[in-house]
């Protein structure tokens, strides 16, 4: 498709190209310490640091899934603010405080405090490998749309090359400054792809010949005789994957996802790092969350819009009023409807700021990964290492070793994004779902060892090593792939990933409180 863009559109490209270029050179300054590297000095603005956090939240997952969700769904995935709310009076409560007492630089670095280093590399490396595949799967999935718009194609070389353009353009962004240039790159990013969301949703608007209230009352009553769209909460009880976004499911599992996501996951919590104190960290968490249920509820607006778009002719012009839906194919593969709308309907200037949009979510979310896990690999697991042997690293070795570890995290995580095309292929589980609760696989165990370092004096370093194992292993074993393997079909069920999430994190809690607390004081001394 490349031959079909227009003079417009490689303009676009150029000045997005241009901002790049500019805001690097102005944010990408050498880092001198661990500390610039890392944490940026602690003197990230709150506000630049809020924004950060949306960013890093958001992800080409939220700009690609968000629209399915309205359009497939309702409203009720913005109710899951209120769980990032309550997430979020946890983790300034009972974590960024004692992050700030003892000055880590992660936050794996506060389980060393409590249970010794060996805790902290179990941790770390956990960490690592639950990034590796969310990020990994995040940034396959900007990829794979890069290629339907610059190639026209899906193949494996075209989705490759884009996967090397994304992790390439990352990389020399964010390898010298660290995560000042990333949190300010954050911000440039996340203007591009909502600036993209909102010119979408003026042209959806735009191409819909029926007035406002038309529009709101076929989204109270749709066509096939189900609930309204415009509900927010539902207070049924379903367990099913269809249920994750309900109410009892958002206090519960998506209260625990969110206390892993805010305060557990280096990813996130790094930003909130470079504040000066704990209270301007607690500012940045809770204006991020305000500030993403808007952006957040443009994704799915532009989801609900298509429904009104492609499922009510009523309401559209007579060119495609026969009542056909479309099946949202692209060379005989099925994608989201928005990548189907971009694909088939939006016009050139509009679809060039649309696959900007995708690469600024892209970019947000690989730059974060990237930082967070050199940090960890280089403070956690590295430097702890040297430290057991009696070797230190001085500053300067210390951020080269940031640098190189940052360049190993992207060729990993570009090898993982290849690894998720293939793997697609012979599965049947969609990649969107897996890039959004791929992360409890890791988030369980981790939540089981906090909760016992926090509220209890027991855990042993062999029960912190069995928290983590079944964390990992009891989502394995409900995932419907894994279930066939081991039980008759009329013993197998279908669980939302926020119940697998609650049902693992008490178990790896218990489990780890099963420790001896003397084990775990002797190792820490």
């Amino acid at each position: 498709m490349i031959d079909q863009f227009s003079t417009i559109d490689w303009l676009i490209f150029a000045g997005y190209g241009l901002i790049l270029i500019t805001s690097g050179w102005l944010y990408n300054r050498q880092a001198a310490t661990s500390n610039d590297y890392f944490l940026g000095g602690k003197s990230i603005p709150m506000w630049v640091v809020a924004i950060s956090v949306l960013a890093t939240s958001q992800s080409a997952a939220t700009f690609l899934g968000g629209p399915d969700q309205g359009y497939r769904g309702d409203l009720t995935y913005l109710a899951t603010n209120l769980a990032g709310f309550i997430a979020a009076f946890f983790v300034a409560r009972f974590l960024l405080p004692k992050f700030y007492q003892f000055k880590v630089f992660t936050v794996y670095e506060l389980l060393a405090q409590r249970f010794g280093d060996q805790a902290k590399y179990q941790a770390g490396s956990v960490y690592l490998v639950g990034r590796l595949f969310a990020s990994g799967a995040r940034l396959y999935m900007a990829a794979i749309a890069i290629a339907m718009i610059l190639f026209g194609n899906i193949e494996a070389s075209s989705v490759i090359i884009s996967i090397a353009l994304i992790a390439t353009v990352g990389l020399i962004y964010t390898v010298y400054g660290g995560i000042r240039t990333v949190i300010y790159s954050d911000v440039i990013q996340c203007i591009v792809y909502i600036s993209a969301a909102l010119l979408v949703l003026g042209y959806l608007l735009y191409s819909i010949p029926a007035d406002f209230s038309a529009i709101i009352n076929a989204l109270q009553n749709p066509s096939d005789g189900s609930q309204s769209k415009l509900t927010l909460i539902d207070f049924s009880l379903d367990f099913s994957p269809s249920g994750v976004f309900g109410f009892w499911s958002v206090i519960t599992g998506f209260v625990l996802l969110n206390i892993a996501a805010f305060g557990m996951d280096q990813d996130v919590t790094q930003r909130m790092l470079t504040c000066k104190d704990s209270k301007e960290a607690t500012k940045a968490l809770t204006s991020s969350i305000l500030m993403g249920i808007p952006v957040v509820l443009i994704f799915v607006v532009i989801g609900m819009l298509l429904y009104i778009y492609y499922q009510r002719p009523d309401l559209m012009s007579q060119s495609i009023a026969n009542g056909e839906v479309p099946t949202p194919e692209f060379v005989g593969q099925t994608v989201t409807i928005f990548m189907y709308y971009v694909l088939t309907d939006l016009p050139n200037g509009i679809k060039a700021v649309v696959t900007i949009g995708i690469i600024a979510a892209a970019l947000s979310t690989l730059n974060s990964g990237l930082n967070s896990m050199s940090s960890v690999a280089v403070q956690d697991i590295y430097r702890g290492m040297l430290l057991s042997r009696g070797k230190t690293l001085s500053e300067s070795q210390t951020v080269m070793a940031g640098r190189i570890s940052m360049i190993v995290v992207a060729i990993a995580l570009s090898l993982m994004a290849a690894l998720c095309f293939y793997w697609q292929q012979h599965s049947d589980m969609p990649l969107l779902a897996f890039a959004l609760s791929v992360m409890i696989f890791s988030y369980s165990g981790l939540l089981g060892i906090y909760f016992t370092a926090l509220f209890s004096t027991r855990g042993s370093p062999f029960s912190i090593i069995a928290a983590l194992f079944i964390g990992f292993i009891i989502p394995v074993l409900m995932q419907p792939y894994i279930m066939g393997l081991y039980l008759p079909e009329e013993y197998q069920f279908s669980l939302g990933f926020s119940w697998q999430l609650l049902i693992a994190t008490t178990v790896a809690t218990a489990v780890c409180m099963l420790g001896n607390n003397n084990s775990a004081k002797a190792n820490n001394d």
